[in-house]
This record gives structure tokens, sequence and C-alpha cells, in this order.
């Protein structure tokens, strides 16, 4: 599928299914390996991968011996903090050959639902990502209980996606796309091969049909459908349990993609643009011409500011002369950006007394007039 093919940063979603034996608790090693393949020669073309990743409870659960019974949630977050060593162990095992470095990261959903925390989980994917990366993304389980869950892979990789800047979703699932009923249960289904705008009619064809393994259904599908197209965000629904999926799907395979009308760049601009600012930033002349150059803005490009804000708050982006440049999120709150304005990049450390990323406003978050 074209869509793929085009994608210069791709989230995948694998479900406990797909990795675990039912039965004996074991992981589907030739799937992971096939999956492995995949994922190299993705990023031998220079495709960023990153993978969110269902299955330390499961694998947990079979190295404590603890069976088919009910877990408590106390049990739930023990196997999950055994089987996240395994999981991780066997990510890193499968794409090491490959010359693909891993990295484990562990979320919950105040990660995305604070802004400070979504701020620090986009920089730290976005510079994995830039080392070459392929970070292996799962709800902290361990940790999380239900007011801070996700509580399906497929919403939380939606989220993955809009926070890193992804132009294609993958959801590898037990069926090989969206129907108009449940295909388990009724000959007379249709499978779509794109949708591009979630309507009432398509929400009520979606069910609950999880696997015993995996808690989403049609119904998480959707959400997550909803949250990446409104990011600008393709995403595919398609069968994962053939070897080399991401290929099958590469090469045709039954899918339904989700279209978004926008790409994540447009998308996330128009975001931002419609947040309510909490202040200001006055620049001096140089720093108005780096700014049209497409330059991010540095502290020592700032001689005023207006208002009280926290880091990743909106604020205007003013010339001496009061005319409107635009707006962008502040990577500073008020407090440290006034004590940093005016200075050089290399000052800021000292002045705060850690090291910070420099610029106050990255041109990525950053939306100029015209």
């Amino acid at each position: 599928m074209a869509t793929l093919g085009k994608a210069k940063r791709i989230v995948v979603k694998i479900g406990s299914a797909l990795l675990v034996n039912k039965k004996t608790g074991a992981l589907h090693q030739e799937w992971l390996a096939s999956l492995a393949e995949d994922v190299a020669q993705l990023r031998s073309t220079g495709t960023d991968v990153v993978i969110v990743s269902s299955g330390s409870i499961a694998l947990g659960v079979s190295v404590l011996g603890l069976g088919a019974t009910k877990l408590t949630l106390d049990q739930s977050q023990a196997a999950a903090a055994v089987g996240q060593i395994q999981l991780a162990r066997a990510y890193e095992q499968h794409l090491a050959p490959h010359s693909v470095v891993t990295a484990q990261v562990l979320v919950t959903l105040e990660d995305s639902s604070d802004r400070r925390r979504y701020l620090n989980s986009r920089a730290t994917l976005g510079q994995l990502l830039q080392y070459g990366v392929v970070p292996i993304v799962n709800e902290n389980d361990t940790v999380a209980t239900d007011e801070i869950r996700y509580g399906d892979n497929d919403r939380l990789a939606a989220q993955i996606a809009v926070t890193i800047g992804a132009d294609c979703l993958v959801l590898l699932s037990d069926v090989d796309g969206f129907y108009s009923a449940n295909p388990s249960h009724d000959n007379s289904a249709v499978r779509f091969d794109t949708i591009e705008e979630i309507s009432p009619e398509i929400e009520a064809m979606a069910g609950d049909a999880g696997t015993d393994l995996s808690k989403g259904g049609m119904i998480t599908k959707l959400m997550a459908a909803k949250m990446a197209m409104g990011a600008g965000c393709a995403m595919a629904i398609t069968l994962g349990s053939p070897l080399n999926p991401l290929q099958q799907l590469l090469d045709g395979a039954n899918a339904t993609w989700f279209l978004p009308k926008v790409d994540p760049t447009t998308a996330r601009k128009k975001w931002i643009s419609s947040l309510k600012p909490n202040g200001s930033v006055v620049l001096d002349e140089g720093a108005v011409r780096a700014l049209k150059t497409g330059k991010s803005l540095l502290p020592a490009g700032v001689t005023t500011l207006n208002g009280i804000f926290s880091r990743g708050e909106l604020v205007r982006i003013l010339t001496l002369e009061g005319e409107d440049l635009g707006c962008g999120l502040i990577a500073f709150d008020s407090v440290e950006a006034l004590q940093i304005l005016g200075c050089h990049t290399k000052d800021v450390e000292v002045l705060l007394g850690y090291a910070s990323r420099g610029a106050l406003i990255h041109r990525d978050d950053m939306v100029l007039q015209g």
C-alpha cells in the first residue's frame, strides 16, 4: 500500500495474542524474527519506526506460573514487572542482528494528559528516533491503576503517533480490516478498503470483539483512528498473524486504511493555532530575520516577556513595533524564561542550574503568520 511505502515515521501496534502462545506462554519466536526483518528493512530506507507492544503481563504470568486464574491488581503488576524484562530482551535479541538499537519506553495516561510530561515524552522519543533507535513502548503496568491507564494499546499507539508526529499507524490485528459487521458471525459482512470519515453509521458497525489475550476490539480501534486522523496520521488495520506482516501490507495484503484530510505538520500547526495564548515574547530584529528563515527562537533574540505561563503553553510572538508574527509553544515557564532573557544558549545551563534544550520556542512548535 502506497500509504505505508511513503511514510517517513511509522508506529506499529502489536497485541499480546500475536506475541505470546496462549497455551504455553512462550513467545512466537519465528513471527517476532520476521517482524524484526520488516522493521530493519523500513529502517534501512530511513523510515522511523516505533513499536507499541503488549505482552508483558502475558509473559510474566508464564514465568511466575500464575496459570489461567483471574489476576488481582497486585498480581498483574508483579507479572508486568517480570514480563517487561522478557519483552524488552526479546525485541533486542531479534533486532540486534540487523544492527538496530532498541529502547524501552514505559508510559501511563498521565504522561500524555500532563503537559510537562507530554513534552518530555515527545522530546525523548524524538531524540531516540534521531539516533536511529527503535523505541519499544508499552503501558507501565507496574504502576498504572485504572485512573491513570489507557486500558488498551490501540489508543496508546494512536497517542504515541500523535506525540511523535507520525504519518502512519499500523494496528496488527486478529482481523484483516474493518467490516460492516463481525465477519466471524455474519457471512454478509463487507470489509472497507478505505475510510475517510468516521460517521455515526461507521461507529454503529463496530463491535467489541477482542481476543482472550487482548482487551481491544473494533470500538477501541475506531477511537484510535479518530485520534490519528485528527493529527494527520493515516491508520491501517490489517491481519498481524502472517510472517512478515509489514511486508505483507506493503505488498497489498487486505487492510482498511483510515485516511486523514491533512498531513501531520498541517494538523499540528492547526492545533497550536487553536490554543489560547497565555503571554507574549518580543523579539529583536535579528531574531525576526532568523524566524523568517525557518530557525527556532533562541533566548538571545528576546527583549521582553509578558504574562505568566507554564512550560508548553502558547505565547504570541511580537516584533519591537508590536507586529504579530505568530505564536508558539514555549519551552520554559515564565520564571525560567525571564532568567535567561537575552542570554546566549551556552549560558542557559549556568543560569538555570540544569541542562536545557536550548531553544525558547522550537520551530516545530511555532506557527508564523503568512
